[in-house]
């Protein structure tokens, strides 16, 4: 005999075996018990909430010969052919698979015949918004005033998609995600039933694991029983067949990216991929830390019940989470959700993460208000620890009275500082990615004597002491040094929008784009 899967093999018979819905079988059972059960019904919710179950057990419950308490009694001729699909009087079908109005108009031709055995015709419609708009059409007026004896359970992931017409005449049920506990409590009781021993933590990583989705959390127990079979069910093997990651690694990457090491958490994402991890269960797993830890950092101490972790591990969240203030919790979150996004169908799935862990660890890469706050914070931790050294560049007194400004230039470009001009934008291809992306919202000038300087100068001061560190102001000296095959006096300089804004500064590589020569009046 074939093997059955155990969302089939353990599929509700009654309402008593429903769980998470306790709002929507509590209204049919009273519906059953008073005798009024609706024409229409819709049931709507994410995959895997028991939509189709409570349709199968409704249509079983209202063509019972002994209804009980919890509905069908399941030992009737009614109930076993119902439950055997073998009954005529109830029809499933798909609407992925027949949504054109043919299919509608078979069923519409069919409600004329009174039930040949039972007492109503149920018709169980599954994605039902995968209908055509003729479909829908065709099946209107038969849903509005169909005879006493049909009775249509319309199912859907999208009740979006479905025309307004539809939904006005029907009784509308939402059913909600099924809680980790609920789904840890069935996949208990299904491990004592099938006589397999596993692991508490393990269990409960499968029904996180599950989101909300009872199908979903059956079928990966029973890929790790496969995996596993005969074995006692460990966290550790979980982890495994999921290709999941423990909760140490997440710890250990986000060290590193509030270091500011890239090397670091890019050799974790190694470690990471050669152990068989998946990188979109890792990313969608490292957002819920990060949720945890949005949570402990803007709660009180009293968040147990909210955070579904042990104590040993909430306790070093909590240590972590004092070291990050929530807006940078929330700047990593929106990376990664966006990273979330496009990991999902794509082939390059490791290039992508590694590309958002370098984000993560320099904040320089963007722009907003967050991020640059993010970058003085590194900075500051930098210069603590001795890694960062800042060059300080001396600014020209202030005038005491301001007239028209005259810039003094040299009679012509220098020949080196031309060349760095010309090829600005090969040097810059040279460098890190972090720093090309700082670079390019600066702006190349030349500083004034017999021997001029190259100046790099902005009105972003954040930027500037990004560049000034050591480690960049060395990487962009060699960058320009090679190109020109000659050593060339590179500053960087903060200036203000208004000295910007004066021309105190021109801007030389566009005024070379455009074919001016700066020399004296």
């Amino acid at each position: 005999m074939s093997y059955t899967a155990l969302y089939r093999k353990f599929r509700p018979a009654d309402f008593g075996d429903v769980k998470g819905q306790d709002h929507i079988v509590k209204t049919l059972k009273n519906q059953l018990a008073l005798g009024r059960i609706g024409h229409a019904y819709l049931f709507t919710g994410t995959r895997g909430t028991g939509k189709t179950s409570v349709a199968k057990i409704l249509a079983k419950a209202v063509n019972c010969e002994h209804p009980t308490e919890n509905g069908p009694c399941n030992e009737c001729a009614m109930c076993k052919a119902i439950s055997s699909q073998s009954a005529v009087n109830v029809v499933e079908l798909d609407a992925a698979s027949n949504n054109g109005v043919d299919n509608i108009r078979e069923i519409v031709e069919a409600v004329q015949y009174s039930p040949a055995e039972g007492k109503y015709r149920v018709y169980i419609i599954d994605e039902v918004h995968m209908l055509s708009t003729g479909a829908f059409n065709a099946l209107l007026k038969t849903l509005e005033e169909p005879p006493s004896y049909v009775i249509f359970i319309l199912a859907t992931t999208e009740v979006q998609k479905i025309p307004i017409t539809i939904l006005s005449r029907c009784q509308r049920y939402d059913f909600h995600r099924i809680s980790n506990d609920t789904i840890f409590n069935r996949l208990n009781e299904l491990m004592t039933a099938e006589g397999i021993e596993s692991e508490e933590k393990a269990l409960r990583y499968i029904a996180k694991a599950a989101d909300g989705s009872m199908r979903d959390g059956l079928s990966i127990l029973d890929q790790c029983i496969a995996f596993y079979l005969g074995e006692k069910l460990t966290y550790d093997r979980v982890l495994n067949v999921i290709g999941a990651a423990d909760t140490e690694v997440f710890y250990r990457i986000l060290t590193c990216i509030n270091l500011g090491d890239v090397r670091g958490a890019i050799k974790i994402i190694e470690e990471i991929v050669m152990s068989g991890r998946e990188l979109t269960w890792f990313v969608g797993e490292f957002i819920w830390y990060l949720r945890n830890m949005l949570i402990v950092s803007s709660t009180d101490d009293n968040c147990e019940d909210m955070i579904d972790m042990s104590g040993d591990n909430l306790k070093i969240l909590k240590e972590q989470a004092g070291n990050l203030s929530t807006e940078v919790i929330i700047r990593y979150m929106r990376i990664l959700s966006e990273l979330s996004q496009s990991i999902r169908y794509s082939t390059q799935k490791r290039i992508l993460v590694e590309i958002a862990i370098i984000k993560l660890c320099r904040p320089q890469m963007e722009d907003d208000i967050t991020s640059l706050k993010e970058r003085i914070r590194l900075l500051e931790i930098g210069m603590r620890e001795g890694r960062h050294t800042v060059r300080v560049v001396e600014e020209a007194p202030q005038q005491a009275t301001v007239e028209e400004p005259v810039v003094k230039l040299p009679l012509a470009l220098p020949d080196d500082i031309k060349k760095v001009v010309d090829g600005w934008a090969d040097i810059i291809g040279s460098l890190d990615p972090a720093t090309q992306n700082t670079l390019r919202k600066m702006t190349l000038s030349i500083g004034d004597g017999a021997n001029p300087s190259l100046l790099i100068v902005g009105t972003n001061k954040a930027l500037t002491m990004i560049l000034e560190e050591e480690t960049n102001y060395r990487a962009i000296s060699e960058a320009v040094n090679n190109h020109v095959g000659k050593e060339v006096n590179v500053l960087i300089k903060y200036i203000t929008e208004d000295e910007e804004s004066r021309g105190i500064y021109p801007d030389i590589e566009r005024l070379s784009k455009q074919g001016i020569e700066i020399s004296y009046e």
